[in-house]
């Protein structure tokens, strides 16, 4: 009992603050049942995917203020936990452009939860490594062959890492490489000398970029071989795209249709994505700020078979965008009433009194579902604290996003070899 009450002050503290954690999400959950359904599905068709080499399909949700995609995110990370997958909230920022997939894995790995465990996700995830178990052999098998897509490094230093044991400090350096880190190819190669495996692999460096697109593949699988049941990736703030320059954009367009995955032949099997972006971004993005017409004839003109690709690429992200978005719904008069008569049970059994009724303005399409909650919260703190007194709440202020290009985003990934 003592436990639950701390749980709900701590999942109230949360929504004070208009930063939901785990308890506030356990204890609210989501009024969004048309995606739920569709991600419980997608969870269940992501281990049978990849055990055909295949992604299951991603989930692109829009919505604009109110809708509660932040929150929708936190409850879907919260699904997939208790369905045994690792999950990874990644926010769209400076520092974590979407159209680069070093940042994105560093990003990915640095948030990674692994059901029921602490520290660094890697190391605890390779721990739980079995040699001899079936899901082992076949990541190994994978890795090993001709469909594994990956360079040999990772192949190498699996091997390292499972027959290696009188030299840790190489084995940290793996795990590290594993996250994103740097390992040259001579430091492979010492390691296999040691195991008497000097002519096992045909070892080369690999451009950083493209070493990142093999890291996800890699450690999508490891993730799988360890016995979890997949890694989900929550994706936030998609909408920032709409302020990088225009060739950013295209190739933002292009990784969002990869982790979507709907480009054929770059599959990350064992990835579930969900995508978050504002319901306005194909009309103020796409349409008005013309990226539907622009962006692909920008990078065909560079009239190279790696921007063909990319452009192409490209227009399946817009087009995805554009069709298959999620539309995510206002709260309507319904669910907030259940939420709430839910915080008001909640604040009454957190500090033991009974929560009052108090007036609340009806629905409004223009005012967020956290505007509602926190103005609750705070006129039941209010009245607790003084009771009798005449206290009202203050109104929040919305603050809307805009698509305005800011060459403060606009930085190019490195495209370096790393080995």
């Amino acid at each position: 009992m003592a436990d639950q009450k701390l749980d709900y002050q701590r999942a109230l503290e949360a929504l004070r603050n208009g930063v939901p954690n785990r308890h506030a999400v356990s204890v609210l959950g989501s009024n969004q049942g048309e995606a739920e359904k569709e991600f419980r599905s997608r969870l269940d068709s992501v281990e049978s995917a990849a055990a055909d080499g295949e992604q299951a399909p991603g989930l692109l949700i829009a919505g604009g203020f109110g809708t509660g995609k932040s929150h929708l995110l936190d409850y879907l990370e919260h699904l997939a936990g208790e369905r045994n997958f690792v999950t990874s909230r990644v926010v769209i920022s400076k520092e974590t452009p979407l159209y680069d997939p070093s940042k994105m894995l560093l990003a990915a790995i640095e948030g990674a939860i692994v059901p029921e465990l602490n520290g660094e996700a890697i190391r605890e995830i390779a721990l739980r490594l079995h040699p001899d178990s079936p899901r082992y052999r076949h990541f190994s098998e994978w890795l090993n062959g001709p469909a594994s897509r990956v360079s040999a490094m990772f192949a190498a230093t699996l091997l390292l890492h499972e027959r290696l044991h009188n030299d840790p400090e190489l084995v940290d350096e793996i795990t590290s490489f594993w996250s994103g880190e740097h390992l040259g190819v001579s430091r492979i190669r010492q390691g296999l000398k040691q195991i008497n495996s000097s002519g096992t692999y045909s070892l080369k460096a690999v451009k950083v970029k493209e070493l990142a697109r093999q890291r996800f593949l890699f450690v999508s699988r490891l993730i799988l071989a360890a016995g979890y049941a997949g890694w989900v990736l929550l994706i936030d703030e998609v909408e920032l795209v709409g302020r990088y320059s225009l060739l950013q954009r295209g190739r933002s367009y292009a990784e969002l249709a990869r982790w979507m995955g709907a480009v054929e032949g770059e599959a990350i099997p064992g990835v579930l994505a969900v995508a978050a972006i504002t319901d306005d971004f194909s009309l103020k993005v796409l349409q008005e700020k013309g990226d539907r017409d622009k962006v692909g004839g920008r990078l065909r003109a560079k009239d190279t078979d790696e921007y063909l690709n990319l452009a192409g690429r490209a227009d399946t992200g817009m087009r995805l965008i554009e069709r298959e978005a999620l539309l995510l719904q206002p709260p309507d008069e319904a669910a907030l009433r259940q939420a709430y008569e839910r915080l008001k049970e909640i604040h009454s059994k957190a500090y033991g009194w009974d929560a009052p009724e108090i007036p609340w303005p009806a629905a409004a399409i223009t005012r967020r579902m956290r505007s509602y909650v926190r103005r609750w919260v705070n006129e039941w703190d209010l009245r607790r604290l003084y009771p009798g007194a005449a206290l009202e709440a203050a109104e929040e202020l919305e603050i809307r996003p805009t698509y305005e290009q800011d060459s403060y985003l606009e930085q190019d990934p490195e495209a370096g070899a790393e080995g």
